[in-house]
């Protein structure tokens, strides 16, 4: 069931909602029980499972996405269900190459990634994940391709409420046997959830396609991998590039725990101090800061069709539109999102994983003024990618990941910063790439911004902030953490809200698009 740009994004923002919910409660769940030291090892092995799955997934969820929406929109439905197969046989295959070589070389790996030898036992809790996901996030794509959000949207709801209802027990069973084996058992919970995800994509395909599919199984292997030779070659146009974008990041995202903790040591720490404080930094501020960017994460899954469908129907104006759509709705969502991470970073961390964790607010305050850029970087690097220029995305990955990482090691290694310069790193890095990805846009197809309505949307966003301030700081100074936010938040979002309507940057017929109440909610809105 085909469904609209807007209504798509919608549904994967509803779900993606209650998804960062559970896992984010799964996060304060295992830090609770495994602790700052736990969360270490957990973050030493989480970058590095992502990226095998990045590289055994090769690009194609995006790929197929953008050939899937092409395909439909020529109505050849014959290569529709061609491009899921191949993107199937590929990732699958490479999915048990990578779990082999994984399995073989463990003891070798551990070794030479991890500065802590416990994450070996975690590390290898973690490889049934890889082939898992990797089919999971190739049936996705293919139904994102039909601008069918929904098998994605549940899909990740089931795959959240299965690991949530298991971490805890899993954890707890093998916390007896040290920290390490209660670190693999939170992994163990992943890989359950993986599964129920999978299953339940695959069952909605499969209901929604048998007859075709057995006819297309049905044909010689041969003949299969003939017909599919030509369809091999588009995936990888688009694949390649969009994979070498995420290796470089999954790169850095793996590099981040060997290099950190070692600059920490080199600036002073003690080695069990620095993989705390990592843990710290990775595994408890940056969740949160990246919290919010469902919502634009789930803005960029359906920019993709919908960008590549305007692009191949050769209809510039539908293009464009679409994209400052897109523009417009993250700003409009993360500038709120901005602000209260900046005010009230020390109080829901502190709310969140108790005083004991001080440093963690601290992080996140120091990180979360520079989210709004973050917020962007996902749907401008799906603009570019359904307009095929993902080489170009990767190239401004690959500037940013370096300047990065350099960054993080100067600035982290020197003792008046320690961690507070891998925070510094990481604003530099987010900026740069978004930076450079809108200027790629302006530059490949003129793409330009009403400025002075996202002018408008700036000075709703500061006076929202300066609001939550005061409201919590001279209204309720003697209140405690908990109640001042749950005053100032609600009080200083519907001001915002107001001041959207005041200012005409939201109007009925923005609020007529909502699925479901859209019609009904929008007599209550101002015409634009």
């Amino acid at each position: 069931m085909k469904q609209s740009f807007f209504y798509g994004t919608v549904i994967l923002i509803l779900a993606g909602g209650v998804t960062k919910l559970f896992g984010f409660a799964h996060r304060i769940v295992l830090s609770r029980i495994i602790g700052a030291e736990g969360m270490g090892l957990y973050q030493m092995v989480v970058p590095l499972l992502y990226f095998l799955i990045t590289v055994t997934t090769f690009g194609l969820p995006v790929a197929i996405a953008k050939q899937v929406a092409e395909s439909e929109a020529a109505k050849d439905h014959r290569q529709t269900r061609r491009f899921l197969y191949v993107s199937l046989l590929v990732a699958g295959s490479i999915s048990l190459i990578v779990c082999m070589l994984l399995l073989l070389l463990s003891d070798s790996l551990a070794a030479l990634l991890f500065a802590d030898t416990r994450a070996h036992v975690v590390m290898l809790a973690a490889i049934p994940v890889i082939p898992i996901s990797a089919i999971s996030l190739v049936l996705r794509g293919y139904f994102q391709g039909k601008q069918n959000m929904i098998p994605t949207a549940v899909s990740q709801l089931l795959e959240q409420v299965v690991r949530m209802a298991l971490v805890a027990v899993m954890t707890m069973t093998f916390l007896s046997y040290g920290i390490e084996y209660a670190t693999a058992g939170a992994v163990g919970s992943i890989i359950f959830g993986e599964a129920a995800g999978l299953f339940y994509i695959f069952w909605q395909y499969r209901k929604g396609s048998r007859k075709r599919t057995v006819q297309l199984m049905r044909r010689p292997l041969y003949t299969r991998v003939k017909t599919g030779t030509a369809s091999i070659r588009q995936l990888i146009h688009v694949a390649l590039p969009v994979t070498m974008s995420r290796v470089i990041g999954s790169i850095a995202y793996v590099l981040e725990p060997m290099l950190v903790p070692f600059a920490l040591v080199i600036a002073g720490y003690a080695t069990s101090d620095a993989t705390g404080l990592y843990g710290q930094f990775a595994g408890m501020a940056v969740p949160l800061l990246l919290f919010p960017t469902f919502l634009t994460n789930s803005l960029s899954v359906s920019l993709v069709p919908a960008v590549a469908e305007a692009a191949y129907q050769k209809n510039a104006p539908l293009v464009h539109r679409r994209i400052y759509q897109a523009m417009r709705i993250t700003l409009v969502i993360g500038a709120p999102c901005t602000v209260l991470l900046t005010i009230f970073a020390e109080p829901i961390c502190a709310l969140l994983y108790g005083d004991q964790f001080h440093e963690v607010g601290l992080i996140l305050k120091g990180l979360a003024p520079f989210s709004v850029f973050l917020f962007f970087q996902a749907p401008l690097a799906a603009a570019l990618q359904g307009l095929d220029h993902a080489q170009v995305v990767f190239r401004n990955t690959l500037i940013g990941a370096i300047v990065k990482i350099a960054a993080m090691f100067a600035f982290t290694s020197q003792p008046s910063f320690g961690i507070y310069g891998t925070v510094i790193a990481l604003n530099i890095g987010i900026t740069l790439v978004t930076l450079l990805h809108f200027s790629s846009l302006v530059k490949k197809i003129g793409f330009a911004i009403d400025v002075w309505e996202f002018a408008k949307i700036l000075v709703a966003m500061l006076i929202m902030g300066y609001s939550g301030s005061y409201i919590a700081n001279q209204w309720l100074p003697h209140a405690t953490k908990a109640y001042a936010m749950l005053v100032s938040i609600p009080a200083s979002s519907c001001l915002y809200l107001l001041l959207l309507l005041a200012f005409r940057v939201l109007g009925r017929q923005d609020v007529r698009r909502i699925p479901w109440i859209g019609e009904q909610l929008s007599l209550f809105f101002p015409r634009r």
